[in-house]
């Protein structure tokens, strides 16, 4: 078991390695996501799984805080509405959960950062297609593999494995850096 252990360990090292290589994507991110920010707009994540915790967890760091105490930055998840997920999966389907959401809260100027392992998820996808149709700019987080997602994102950042828990370890790690840039940057909490 110390084997498998050390192993995976090395295995994830290797992985986040492999994203220094995606840096310029995710510095793109952090620019479009404080812009949008800055000119009071807000920041809508989606995901289904593991990644609609993702969506919520990143939604909190900017609504909440990440390291210091300030104002709060504009950021909602569409996956924590049980009664509208439920409702809109019932009345209309799954695939429309997030884009019906969407369709009601989001406006031009906002970012979507849509999140899937897959890059297949179709109530992602639908998320997407109608942010784009609203001038809403779209940020994919994905795998290592070109998906339906990534094409018809405005910006990807994929990550370096297609084993769907390393790709939410990289997930995770990417949006707490992004958070944490947008945090310094709109607070000026670097020296």
């Amino acid at each position: 078991m110390e084997e498998y252990i050390k192993q995976y360990f090395k295995n994830v090292s290797k992985n986040f390695l492999e994203l220094l290589n995606h840096s310029k994507s995710i510095d793109a991110a952090i620019k479009i996501i404080y812009q949008s920010l800055k000119e009071d707009n807000k920041i809508i994540f989606c995901g289904n799984g593991g990644s609609a915790s993702d969506s919520q967890h990143l939604a909190a760091e900017l609504m909440g805080r990440y390291k210091i105490d300030r104002s709060p930055l504009a950021a909602i998840s569409l996956a924590v509405d049980t009664s509208a997920l439920t409702a809109i999966g019932n009345d209309y389907g799954f695939d429309h959960t997030f884009s019906r959401q969407l369709e009601g809260i989001g406006k031009s100027g906002d970012v979507l950062v849509a999140i899937s392992t897959s890059g297949e998820s179709k109530n992602v996808l639908r998320a997407v297609e109608k942010a784009k149709k609203m001038g809403i700019y779209t940020i994919a987080f994905t795998g290592e593999k070109i998906t339906s997602l990534s094409e018809i994102s405005d910006l990807t950042i994929n990550t370096t494995s297609s084993e769907t828990n390393h790709i939410q370890e990289m997930h995770i790690a990417i949006g707490q850096l992004i958070c944490g840039v947008v945090e310094d940057k709109f607070f000026n909490t670097k020296k």
